[in-house]
């Protein structure tokens, strides 16, 4: 009994530590509302948050209707449609998760600026000169909502191309029965019952939206993670700061509460039925389905690769440069102990609530996942609040009786940022271990009780070796998640302390392009690795439909 409320209370304080940042931010506003000091944030209504609200929203609006068109359109063709190129495609469309916003943002500027390629082959071809011709300019608040949407579009995708795969082919036969072509299938049918998929994949690809720097940074777009930078570091105002930081929050809890709010009647029975045939396109219209999914695939992430893989062409003897390899040792041994740290820390928790799974220890569990969808500047601005205070109150007492000061032992130290990835990260490696733990039955447990096994025995010798997928799993995802992280470590990291993200960032902010290829390419071909593991996930779960069923396509 002492052992679980031990037990019971290491897990409740884990989850608050997690939840610190978090925690900084809503007491920063509840003091500011009892306060009554209203200064600063008058200041900021009257200057820049009505400019804030309002690109972010149509920020918003815009990603939203580009990753929900490109996303649902590509997961019906690939799904319920037979065409050339199909097997590929279905994959294939994955691989723009590879590639970090702001590295594509950086790589169609290169290409679509007024000396890239693009515009100076134009000029050559029709001999036009500065101001002969008009031509969209990349670097704007609809350029970021083309390259955010040409990015996030695979949450989309992914999440809604599994509900496809999932639905019945006793309803939809029943649509073709009526005469119903694919087309009217599509929208009557199969993209009503696919709303709370449809719906779940967007609000991931918003938060990622609001929590994006580089890119609307770079594009020179005013949201409110730009405006808590520009506040924190530009004007020296860390209250304000704080302010945008909490404002943020509200937006992201409020996205949160939205898309749980539209599922909360969403409940579609599609069990024990067989997997719809598909259609076989032919002519016109296969070459149209073709087209339709291979352009996404192609600005996406074919033509920002190609353009990286130039860069790093005409800059390759950065590869020869110590200093790169010490980059990439930086950033490399950041993401494997993040990964290390993220994942035990999961362990811990998800095997804490199938031991003890009482309402308290699922509520912590469920708390200490919550930073995932909470932008990393956000999370920045919480723990070096908390940590700067720490660092003071270490310093005052070593002052008062040693007569030494120690300096700052905790912000802007890597512990920090190992800190902020925790924060950030553990969502992902926790649903990925419960996920495993999910598949591992209690009765197994039980059995190794009645031998006598202590809970940290039954973890060791039984859970762990049937857990090494789903760990390894998490390691990666957690890893490379680390290794593209651009906000918190661009606040956080020590002084002279870089990884390739914020190379890349700074090459780039000195309109130094070419400078930015080798540590981006080096990112993206990282990135790859859990976009490989998730389309080999996706080919096994589609052959194993396949084998369930027996089915001639229908023709279209």
């Amino acid at each position: 009994m002492r052992f679980n409320l031990w037990r019971q209370l290491t897990l409740i304080a884990t989850a608050v530590v997690i939840g610190v940042p978090l925690l900084v931010i809503c007491w920063s506003v509840l003091q500011l509302i009892w306060s009554n000091d209203t200064a600063t944030l008058s200041h900021l209504w009257a200057t820049v948050v009505p400019e804030y609200i309002r690109h972010s929203f149509i920020l918003l609006i815009g990603v939203a209707a580009g990753v929900i068109t490109l996303g649902v359109s590509t997961a019906w063709l690939t799904t319920a449609c037979r065409f050339p190129g199909q097997r590929i495609l279905s994959w294939a469309l994955l691989l723009p998760l590879a590639m970090p916003a702001y590295i594509t943002a950086y790589t169609y500027t290169g290409m679509l600026d007024f000396a890239g390629p693009v515009q100076s082959t134009l000029r050559d071809w029709f001999g036009w000169g500065y101001g002969d011709y008009w031509f969209p300019e990349i670097r704007s608040l609809s350029g970021a909502i083309v390259v955010l949407s040409l990015v996030l579009f695979p949450y989309v995708y992914l999440i809604t191309r599994a509900t496809f795969i999932q639905q019945s082919a006793t309803t939809l036969e029943a649509g073709r029965s009526l005469g119903l072509n694919p087309w009217q299938c599509f929208l009557r049918l199969a993209l009503p019952l696919a709303r709370p998929a449809i719906v779940t994949g967007a609000t991931l690809a918003l938060m990622e939206t609001l929590a994006d720097y580089g890119t609307v940074q770079y594009f020179g777009v005013t949201t409110f993670t730009t405006g808590i930078f520009r506040t924190w570091y530009g004007l020296g105002d860390l209250q304000g700061a704080l302010q945008l930081a909490g404002m943020l929050l509200v937006a992201v809890i409020l996205l949160i509460f939205i898309e749980r709010w539209s599922r909360r009647q969403a409940r579609y029975d599609q069990r024990n039925n067989r997997p719809a045939p598909p259609f076989q396109l032919h002519g016109w219209k296969a070459i149209a389905a073709s087209i339709a999914c291979w352009l996404p695939l192609l600005f996406g992430f074919i033509l920002p690769a190609l353009q990286l893989t130039s860069w790093s062409i005409e800059r390759s003897e950065v590869w020869q440069d110590s200093a790169f390899w010490q980059l990439t040792l930086n950033s490399f041994g950041l993401a494997v102990l993040a990964a290390v740290l993220v994942v035990t820390m999961a362990l811990w928790l998800a095997y804490g609530r199938r031991q003890i799974p009482t309402k308290v220890v699922r509520t912590s569990v469920a708390f200490a996942g919550l930073g995932y969808a909470i932008p990393g500047l956000v999370i920045a601005v919480g723990l070096m609040v908390f940590l700067t205070s720490i660092d003071h109150v270490i310093i005052a007492l070593s002052e008062s009786w040693f007569g030494v000061n120690p300096g700052l032992l905790l912000s802007g130290t890597v512990f920090a940022l190992l800190f902020a990835y925790s924060v950030r990260f553990l969502s992902v490696s926790l649903q990925t271990i419960q996920a495993g733990l999910g598949e591992i039955r209690p009765s197994m447990d039980e059995a190794a009780r009645i031998q006598g096994y202590k809970p940290m025995q039954v973890l060791r010798k039984i859970h762990l070796p049937l857990l090494r997928p789903s760990v390894l799993t998490a390691l990666i995802l957690v890893g490379v998640d680390v290794l593209k992280e651009l906000p918190a470590t661009l606040v956080l990291r020590p002084f002279d302390f870089n990884t390739l993200a914020v190379r890349a960032y700074e090459m780039a902010g000195d309109e130094r392009l070419a400078d930015a290829g080798p540590p981006a390419l080096m990112m993206v071909l990282v990135g790859l690795i859990p976009v490989i593991l998730l389309s080999r996930a996706m080919l096994k779960s589609q052959q194993s439909a396949l084998k369930e069923q027996e089915f001639v396509p229908v023709t279209a």
